[in-house]
């Protein structure tokens, strides 16, 4: 058993949980929790107006943190990345980080049906209108357009959180 620490991070659509998991994840298992969010209006405030934007500064911040992330894993500390894993090029470079290594990880996928995903959208919109722009139905269907599922040939250790409206 290795004395690394385990990279967690997540699969899910916009307004399935991912935040909120991973922050009551990182607070249960004492890891080190990393928001793209967070980063990227932080280093960014102002800057990222639509999705082109997100993706440009999200591609410039993966580099920056990439080195950091492993050396706190090797150092035996849990990190949780609040980032999006919904595609396999995105997968592929959380993969990076740990494999090298063979660090451990965990892959939450939240299964999570639209309806269900869209009502926590307006829900947060409310809670953060600074988001508003971003958390529409329109941004949605397009972002999740691109979802292509963990296949086994990616090897993730997959865990699976499923939700339904009620």
């Amino acid at each position: 058993m290795s004395s690394y620490g385990t990279l967690i991070f997540f699969y899910g659509k916009m307004g399935a949980g991912k935040s909120t998991l991973s922050g009551q994840i990182a607070r249960e298992k004492g890891a080190v929790l990393i928001s793209e969010d967070e980063w990227l209006a932080a280093l960014f405030p102002g800057e990222i107006k639509n999705f082109n934007d997100y993706m440009s500064y999200s591609s410039r911040l993966k580099p920056v943190l990439r080195s950091h992330v492993e050396q706190v894993l090797l150092a035996g500390t849990s990190v949780v990345m609040d980032f999006p894993g919904n595609t396999r090029k995105q997968r592929a470079w959380f993969k990076d980080i740990y494999s090298q290594h063979n660090i451990p990880h965990e892959l939450y996928y939240l299964s999570v049906d639209d309806d269900l995903c869209l009502e926590q959208l307006k829900q947060r919109q409310r809670e953060q209108p600074e988001r508003a722009q971003f958390d529409t139905e329109e941004v949605f269907r397009m972002v999740t357009a691109y979802f292509e599922p963990p296949e086994e040939s990616e090897a993730f250790n997959l865990q699976i959180i499923e939700r339904k409206s009620t």
